[in-house]
């Protein structure tokens, strides 16, 4: 057995994508519409692991961990659940990123006090953690005094 991707139903398709791709630094994969279905998936990958995926027949072969965004055609509605908890990524540097990321209008819903750890929200409500590559980086402000904002 081995891990496919997670899936992610999104209610704006292109706030998503500037989401997850402009903000955030992901990379579009794969795209298929269905008509029939009234649906498009769209796979996503970190930069660092497309190298990693090849494509079967009807869906990316999935070498490397993928994120697939589902947008239905029709206006749809959907709860926002905890339960789902959150998707993780390394960074090379979290400062930068995180930096990136507010640059871009993101809040950092927890900063990275700890020089390791941060969290934010896409579009659609669901939590993303940044972690630091290796040991954490030296605690250092403005990171060390922000607070919290809101729930992640």
């Amino acid at each position: 057995m081995k891990y496919l991707h997670t899936m992610l139903r999104v209610q704006d398709l292109d706030r998503s994508l500037d989401f997850f791709c402009q903000k955030l630094g992901l990379v579009e994969t794969y795209r298929y519409d269905v008509e029939e279905g009234r649906f498009t998936l769209i796979f996503l990958s970190a930069p660092d692991d497309v190298v990693n995926i090849t494509k079967g027949e009807d869906y990316p072969g999935e070498s490397a961990p993928l994120i697939e965004l589902t947008y239905n055609w029709d206006d749809e509605t959907y709860d926002s659940g905890r339960n789902f908890g959150h998707l993780a990524f390394q960074t090379d540097n979290i400062y930068d990123k995180c930096q990136q990321l507010i640059d871009a209008g993101v809040t950092l819903n927890r900063p990275p006090r700890d020089g390791k750890m941060a969290f934010v929200k896409s579009p659609d409500g669901i939590s993303i953690e940044l972690l630091q590559e290796g040991q954490p980086l030296e605690i250092s402000e403005p990171w060390r005094s922000m607070e919290n904002k809101g729930a992640w």
